[in-house]
Parts: structure tokens; sequence; C-alpha cells
């Protein structure tokens, strides 16, 4: 017998989703089922050459229980999505790239210093600007565009008041990096 409820606010997916620091997935190898629906809740997927999303679950009599119904028809829209959750298919990278769900595909020796790499870019940025950006993303999946552009607004006071906006000024007119400290 299965519980009246359950509660999901803990487990990974939700975890991983409600987040605010960039996730980057570096995929060295296949990720089928829940390994692909958390490959999807990442921001950014860098893929192997020879790595495999497998949507599978039709084919083992379940729905994808971790994300994948939620994120795909917003990634790819629904005909698309459809077509690869109904029919439980194996995406090569090459496929992932083609259709948007891997922003990177490299040889599988590259993955984790191509990780590492957009890690470090990411990082140079203005951390407090970074994680508002994650969070307006996130809130505008599920709000209308006028609603959006107030959310964004009351997250550019607080920031138009921090030392990296500042700094982010200061480095732009005296054409050098910035030095972020994330106050």
């Amino acid at each position: 017998k299965f519980p009246a409820t359950i509660d999901l606010r803990n487990t990974p997916p939700t975890v991983l989703f409600a987040m605010d620091k960039p996730v980057i997935c570096a995929l060295n190898g296949s990720a089928a089922g829940y390994g692909m629906d958390l490959a999807l809740g990442c921001d950014i997927r860098i893929m192997a050459d020879n790595a495999k999303l497998a949507a599978a679950f039709v084919k083992r009599g379940i729905v994808p229980e971790s994300g994948g119904t939620w994120f795909l028809p917003r990634m790819l829209g629904w005909a698309k999505a459809a077509e690869i959750i109904f029919t439980g298919r194996t995406l090569s990278a090459a496929d992932c790239l083609a259709e948007g769900l891997a922003n990177h595909v490299v040889p599988a020796e590259e993955v984790g210093a191509k990780a590492r790499a957009m890690a470090a870019e990411i990082a140079a940025n203005a951390p407090l600007a970074v994680l508002a950006s994650k969070r307006m993303m996130r809130m505008g999946l599920e709000e209308s565009f006028e609603t959006h552009v107030q959310h964004v607004y009351l997250q550019l006071l607080p920031l138009f008041a921090s030392d990296d906006f500042k700094e982010g000024v200061k480095s732009f007119l005296e054409k050098r990096p910035a030095q972020f400290t994330g106050r």
C-alpha cells in the first residue's frame, strides 16, 4: 500500500531545482531514467561525445518521475518532448546537442576540463547577479511577462546597492577585469 501523501520537498530533483547556484552537469557516460531527469534539472549540460540520455521510462512501465515531464516540454516544446517520452528513445550526444539538451559535446577526456572552465567563467562574474539571474529565470517559467518585469526590477534594486555593481561599473570604465566579492 502506498502512503496517502509523499513529501518530495527534500528529494534530489526538488533540491536541485530550488538551488540558486548554477549547476553544471558533466556527463561522461550514459544517463537513463532518473539520471536523465537529474541531468535535465541542471542548468548547463556538457556531454562526452559518446554519452547518451535515455528516456526509457515507458519501456519499464513508469513515467519520468523526477522532472522529465516538466523539463522536456519546456525545453523542447510539446511535440518533440512527447515524441521522446512516448517512444522511450535514447538520444546520442549529437542528438542532445541538436535538440538543445546539451550545451556542449566534447571528447570524453575533455568533459571535466570543459565543465571546470565553464564553472570558472561563471564564478568570475558577480555572484549576487548570477544567483538573482537564476532565480529570475526560474520564476519566469511560471509568470506573465508583465509580472516578471516587475520582479526583475525588484531584484535590481538591491543589486544596484551592492559593492559588486560598483566594482562592475568601475572595472568597465577602467577597462579591466572586475574583482567581485559577493557583497
